[in-house]
C-alpha cells in the first residue's frame, strides 16, 4: 500500500498503528480525543467498530454475510489516505457516492468512461472490501442531454440537393461600437461602422504575431457538435495577403481555422464548416503579422436541414400602463409615457427590464420575441436579454437588436431556451437614441421538418441504451460488485389514480415537479412502469454472468427514502412491497432485497421522537414481513430543536449530542433485533463525518457523523457501537 502522508493539522492526534507485517493493507486507524474533556474520554474504550460486527457473528446473533458499510467519494478511496484507513478499519463494505452514477460515467455524446470505478474496484479488492453497487436505474444524476438526444425528432429526409440554408445567428458588424474583448497592441486602431464594417488597422508587424487578438462578439448560441456553415464578409488591404486565425469558443476551447484573405479584390464572402465544441459560443481572431488594413463587414452562421415549415404560437405578451416605470429597478428607471416605456439616453451604459420573469413562462424550446419599439435614430449596440435566473447556472440568451429611426417590430430568435421564468432586459448600453418601448411578443416556434419517434421507437432506442450502460459497468467491475441498487427512490409520495399504492415518479403523470422534470430523466416514462425495473433486473443479471460474476451471488436492490415516515404510516414502504411484487409477477424478475435510506433526524420534541422511533419499528417490521433482504442503505442523521429548527453543527450542545448517540443505538439495535438473521444483509453509515458548511454539501453543515470534520470519534459512534452490541461506556463514565 502508498500511504500519502496526512497533515491532521488544528491539534489533532491520530494513531494509525502501520503494522510491520507486509501484507497489512490499512492500520487499525484509532481517533483518540485531543482535549482533555472527561465527557469523551469514554470514547477511546471502543475498538473499531466492526470488531463488534465480528462478535455478533461468532455469538450467532448475525447473519455471517452482514455487511458493515460507509459511503465515501472513490476518488477519496483511491489515495490511500485516512479514508482509506478509516473505511478499512471500521467497515466491511463501501459505497460510492458518485462515481458509480450514469453521470459519472456517460458524456454528452455517449462515450463511457469506467476509469475511475475500476481504479475502485481494483484497490477494494486490494484492502479485502466488498463494493455495493450504487445506482444502475435512477431518474437523477443521468446525462440527460445525452439520452434526450437520443430520442429526438427525426429529421424528415429528403434528397441533399433539396436541404436548406437556416440561419442561426448573422452579425451585421456596422452595428458594433466595441469589441467584446481586445488584447491588440497600441498602435493598432479601430474604426467602427466605416464603409458598413469593423477596420482593424495594423500599422506594423506584431511579434508575437498572436499578440493582436479580440473577440469580436460574445454569446453565439449554437448546438455542441453539430455542423455549421460560416460565412465572413470581408476585405484586406495592403501588400500581401492577410493570414488569419480564428476560434470559435472561449478562452478555454473551442472550435479553430486559418484562413487567408486576398488584398486587392474588395469584399469576400469566405465560407467554412464548423464544428461548435460548446454552446456559447465567442468569435476571436488573430493576425499580428499582417500589415494593414482588415475590413470585417458581416458573419452568417447557419446549418443545412430539410425544407421546414415554422409555425409561431404567441405565449407571452408584455403591455404597459403610463406611470413610473413598472418593473425591479436596476438603475435605469423610466417611466411610461402614452403606453411605452421612455428611454431617454443616459450618456452611461444603460439596461432596464421590459418584461418580468413572472410573465414569461417558457417551457423548453426556440422562441422568438417581437419587440414593438419607436427610436428617434439609427441605433447601434442595443441588445436584448432574456435569462431564466441570475445564479452562474442560469441560462443568458442575448441578442443584437436592429434598431432604425422610426417605429420598428423587430423580430428576435430565442433559440434552445431551457425553460423556466424568463425575465426580458433590454440594453440600449450607450445608445444615443431615445428609445419607446410599445410592448413585447413572445412566441414558441414548432419546426415541421421532423417527425418524432414513436413509443415504440423510443422504448427499443431506450432499452438499447439501459443494457450498453449496465453491461459497461458490469464489466468494469468484473464480477467483484456483487450487489446493486437495481433501482433507486422509484417511487413517488401520491396515489394519482386511486389504486391505494404511490404512484413511481413520473413526469408524464405528473408526480414530480416541473423542477425535477427538467433535471432529471425517468427511464419509466419510456420503458413503462413495469418494464423498465425487468428491464434493468435482466441487462444485469446477464452482463453480470458475461463479466466473471458467479450468478449465484448477484443481489439487485430496490432503494428508497422516508421509508420510516410517520406521517404516511409508512405508506410508501407498503407501496414499495407492493411494486416489487408486481415487478416479479413475469415469474422471471427476481428482486432480492429492499435497501432504506434512513437520512433521519434527532427531535428534541420527546413526542415527535418517540412517533419516528414508533415508524422505524414498524419500517423494520415491514421490511422483514417483505421476506426480502433487508439494508439500512444510507443512514445520518441531523438534529431539530423544540422549535422545529435544523441545528448545525457549530450550535450543537452536548446534551444533544448525545440524544443523538441514543437514537443510533436504537435504530441499529432494532435492526438486529428486528430482522431475522437471514435476511439481515447490512447497514451503510451513509455519513462518515459531519457535513462541511459549504454549498452543495449533503445536509450542509449538520452534525451527520460518526467522526468529526477532525476524523475525531464523536458521542454518535459510541452509540452506533453499542447498537452493535458493545458496552455503553459512557454510563460508566458517569459513575
Amino acid at each position: 500500500m502508498n500511504m500519502k502522508r496526512i497533515n491532521f493539522g488544528l491539534g489533532l492526534v491520530a494513531l494509525l498503528a502501520l503494522s510491520s507485517c507486509a501484507d497489512d493493507k490499512f492500520s487499525e486507524f484509532r481517533t483518540d480525543m485531543t482535549q482533555n474533556k472527561k465527557d469523551y474520554l469514554y470514547l477511546n474504550n471502543y475498538e473499531p467498530l466492526k470488531k463488534y460486527v465480528q462478535d455478533l457473528k461468532d455469538a450467532g446473533k448475525c447473519n455471517p454475510d452482514f455487511k458493515l458499510g460507509v459511503a465515501l467519494a472513490a476518488a477519496d478511496f483511491n489515495e490511500q489516505g485516512i479514508v482509506y484507513c478509516l473505511a478499512g478499519s471500521n467497515f466491511d463494505e463501501m459505497t460510492a457516492g458518485n462515481a458509480m452514477k450514469y453521470a459519472s460515467c456517460v458524456d454528452n455524446k455517449g462515450v463511457m468512461n469506467f476509469d475511475n470505478v475500476s481504479s475502485f474496484v481494483a484497490n477494494a479488492k486490494d484492502a479485502g472490501l466488498t463494493i455495493y453497487g450504487h445506482t444502475l436505474a435512477w431518474h437523477s444524476q443521468q446525462n440527460n442531454k445525452y439520452l434526450n438526444s437520443l430520442i429526438a425528432d427525426k429529421e424528415i429526409k429528403v434528397d441533399p440537393s433539396q436541404k436548406v440554408d437556416k440561419v442561426d445567428y448573422e452579425l451585421d458588424c456596422s452595428t458594433l461600437s466595441r469589441y467584446s474583448w481586445t488584447g491588440a497592441p497600441a498602435t493598432v486602431t479601430t474604426e467602427w461602422n466605416k464603409d458598413g464594417a469593423v477596420v482593424i488597422t495594423n500599422p506594423e508587424a506584431v511579434d508575437p504575431w498572436y499578440v493582436l487578438q479580440y473577440w469580436l462578439v460574445n454569446g453565439i448560441t449554437l448546438t455542441e457538435g453539430k455542423e455549421y456553415k460560416m460565412t465572413i464578409e470581408c476585405k484586406a488591404e495592403g501588400k500581401e495577403d492577410a493570414n488569419i486565425r480564428f476560434k470559435l469558443g472561449d478562452w478555454g476551447g473551442g472550435f479553430s481555422k486559418n484562413f487567408s484573405i486576398p488584398v486587392g479584390k474588395g469584399y469576400q464572402k469566405i465560407e467554412f464548416n464548423v464544428t461548435p465544441t460548446m454552446a456559447s459560443n465567442g468569435l476571436f481572431f488573430q493576425h499580428g503579422d499582417f500589415v494593414g488594413k482588415i475590413y470585417w463587414k458581416s458573419v452568417t452562421i447557419s446549418h443545412s436541414e430539410a425544407p421546414v415549415m415554422e409555425v409561431e404560437k404567441e405565449v407571452c405578451s408584455q403591455s404597459y400602463t403610463d406611470g413610473p416605470f413598472p418593473f425591479f429597478a436596476m438603475g435605469c428607471e423610466p417611466p411610461v409615457v402614452n403606453g411605452a416605456i421612455h428611454f431617454v439616453p443616459t450618456g452611461t451604459w444603460s439596461q432596464f427590464f421590459i418584461s418580468p420573469g413572472s410573465n414569461n413562462h417558457l417551457d423548453a424550446g426556440n422562441y422568438v420575441a417581437y419587440l414593438d419599439l419607436t427610436s428617434s435614430a439609427d441605433a447601434s449596440g442595443v441588445q436584448l436579454t432574456a435569462q431564466n435566473g441570475w445564479g452562474g447556472s442560469a441560462q443568458q440568451l442575448t441578442v443584437n437588436v436592429p434598431v432604425k429611426a422610426g417605429r420598428n417590430n423587430i423580430k428576435l430568435n430565442l433559440p434552445e431556451v431551457e425553460g423556466g421564468n424568463y425575465d426580458v432586459i433590454l440594453k440600449p448600453q450607450t445608445a444615443g437614441a431615445t428609445l419607446d418601448v410599445h410592448g413585447l411578443s413572445i412566441c414558441k416556434v414548432t419546426k415541421m421538418n421532423s417527425i418524432p419517434l414513436t413509443d415504440e421507437e423510443k422504448k427499443d432506442t431506450l432499452t438499447w441504451a439501459m443494457g450498453k450502460w449496465i453491461d459497461g459497468m458490469m464489466a468494469a467491475c468484473d464480477g467483484y460488485v456483487t450487489t446493486w441498487d437495481l433501482a433507486n427512490e422509484t417511487l413517488s409520495g401520491q396515489d394519482k389514480d386511486g389504486d391505494g399504492w404511490y404512484d413511481l415518479q413520473s413526469v408524464t403523470r405528473g408526480t414530480v415537479s416541473a423542477a425535477d422534470a427538467a433535471a432529471n430523466f425517468y427511464w419509466q416514462d419510456y420503458l413503462g412502469d413495469l418494464d423498465y425495473v425487468r428491464i434493468a433486473a435482466a441487462d444485469a443479471r446477464k452482463s453480470f454472468a458475461e463479466h466473471n460474476g458467479d450468478p449465484e451471488k448477484l443481489k439487485l436492490f430496490i432503494n428508497d427514502y422516508n421509508l420510516e415516515a410517520d406521517w404516511d404510516n409508512n405508506q410508501k414502504l407498503k407501496s414499495l412491497i407492493h411494486w416489487i411484487g408486481e415487478w416479479e409477477k413475469d415469474g422471471v424478475t427476481k428482486i432480492d432485497g429492499i435497501g432504506s435510506q434512513m437520512h433521519i433526524s434527532c427531535y428534541a420534541d420527546e413526542a415527535t421522537n418517540e412517533s419516528k422511533k414508533n415508524a422505524i419499528v414498524n419500517m423494520l417490521n415491514l421490511m422483514a414481513e417483505s421476506g426480502k433482504l433487508c439494508k439500512i442503505s444510507e443512514l445520518d442523521m441531523a438534529y431539530v430543536d423544540a422549535s422545529g429548527n435544523t441545528v448545525p453543527t457549530t450550535k450543537m450542545t452536548e446534551e444533544q449530542h448525545k440524544q443523538m448517540r441514543d437514537l443510533y443505538e436504537f435504530v441499529v439495535s432494532k435492526y438486529f433485533e428486528i430482522i431475522p438473521l437471514a435476511q439481515q444483509y447490512g447497514i451503510t453509515q451513509w455519513c462518515a463525518t459531519d457535513s462541511p458548511d459549504t454549498t452543495g454539501a449533503w445536509r450542509k453543515g449538520c452534525p451527520t457523523g460518526l467522526w468529526d470534520s477532525n476524523y475525531l470519534r464523536k458521542h454518535t459512534y459510541a452509540g452506533f457501537a453499542a447498537g452493535l452490541g458493545a458496552p455503553e461506556y459512557w454510563k460508566e463514565n458517569a459513575e
